[in-house]
């Protein structure tokens, strides 16, 4: 009896070492450090750089962007990520989100809904389907992010339906949304908000994408229909250079039933270089448009109207380890910045950062 009981504790505990080794196999866990120092020529004493920006957005001292711990798994038809996060991007994009899920970067669970299609329905919070730059800097051809980037969802919650074809072309999906970047929806808001998203990579070396938001940012009594649509290309010219052009333009409706809208629109051109494996350099040229208001409330007769150029060298230090410095000007015709309290017509800084994979 006592040898028996031994093998089936032996069976047992064999069994859940399995268990937990294919497990781990499946389960992924990862991390992400990206810390920054930027001086804003302004010197504005809050240390807030203008308000527009929603990363390395402090001044003068040595800040923490972004870090992340994440854990995902993938088993057969099932996959789900999630991802706690801090540091001044959480503090800026997640300010109005509530309690602990200022803190949540990413929180889904997908199905794959056919067994012979890569037809996938995911549910929870997740990286937005627009724009061509994400929170994670080590994935953006700049050190910070274009102000169209900026200024449109970076996190999204929702249900998304996405299908890839079997030549992996083209990734079509649709979207069910809480909001234009919201986790919880805004008090007295209950209009459901979509978007789709269209990418078409007709070569390696090509990436075309499509991207859209329709919904009501406020409460259903003051309710006023966004209409957003993003566009971007990605062309890697040759191993050395390429380039991404980036186009954003929304209309938003001035009352409730009005046939009236306002309307911003802003446009991004980045040119790549890689002389060698471990360096890179990259300028970028901007404008961003928004005469009425809605998404930048710079309270001017004209709106907020501003170009962006800037400059970044990239050393990768290591495999995982990365060091960035950028330098960065924005011109608008108004005085829409301040230096030392006196209204100009720039704001120019310089960033540098260091991030690592875990």
């Amino acid at each position: 009896m006592k040898k028996m009981m031994l093998l089936s504790v032996y069976i047992i505990t064999g069994y859940a070492h399995a268990q937990n080794d294919s497990l781990n196999q499946k389960l992924q866990l990862s991390g992400y450090l990206d810390v920054y120092y930027a001086y804003d020529f302004a010197n504005p004493p809050n240390h807030n750089r203008p308000a527009f920006l929603y990363s390395y957005n402090q001044h003068n001292e040595v800040n923490l962007n972004l870090g992340l711990l994440k854990a995902a798994i993938t088993e057969n038809k099932v996959r789900a990520n999630l991802a706690f996060a801090t540091g001044t991007y959480m503090n800026a994009n997640l300010a109005t989100e509530k309690g602990v899920m200022k803190n949540i970067f990413e929180a889904n669970v997908g199905i794959k809904l056919f067994r012979k299609k890569d037809v996938w329905a995911d549910a929870g919070i997740f990286a937005s389907h627009i724009g061509f730059e994400g929170a994670i800097g080590k994935d953006c051809w700049t050190l910070s992010r274009s102000i169209l980037a900026e200024n449109s969802p970076y996190y999204e919650t929702g249900i998304r339906v996405a299908y890839t074809t079997n030549n992996k072309k083209w990734y079509m999906a649709l979207l069910l949304l809480n909001g234009w970047q919201n986790i919880s929806r805004i008090n007295g808001n209950n209009t459901p908000a979509f978007g789709h998203q269209i990418t078409f990579n007709p070569t390696a070396n090509i990436t075309l994408n499509s991207s859209s938001f329709i919904g009501n940012t406020l409460p259903d009594s003051i309710r006023a229909m966004r209409y957003f649509h993003n566009l971007y290309g990605i062309f890697q010219l040759t191993p050395k250079w390429g380039i991404t052009t980036g186009f954003d333009i929304g209309f938003q409706q001035k009352s409730v039933h009005s046939r009236s809208f306002y309307t911003w629109y802003s446009y991004v051109a980045i040119l790549q270089w890689k002389p060698s494996q471990k360096n890179e350099l990259a300028a970028r040229v901007e404008y961003y448009a928004d005469t009425d208001n809605v998404i930048i409330p710079a309270n001017f007769q004209n709106g907020f109207k501003t170009f962006g150029y800037s400059i970044n060298y990239d050393r990768a230090i290591r495999s995982k380890l990365l060091w960035r410095i950028e330098a960065r000007d924005f011109y608008a015709a108004e005085t829409y910045f301040e230096n030392n309290n006196i209204p100009v017509h720039n704001n120019f800084a310089m960033t540098t950062s260091i991030s690592i994979v875990l």
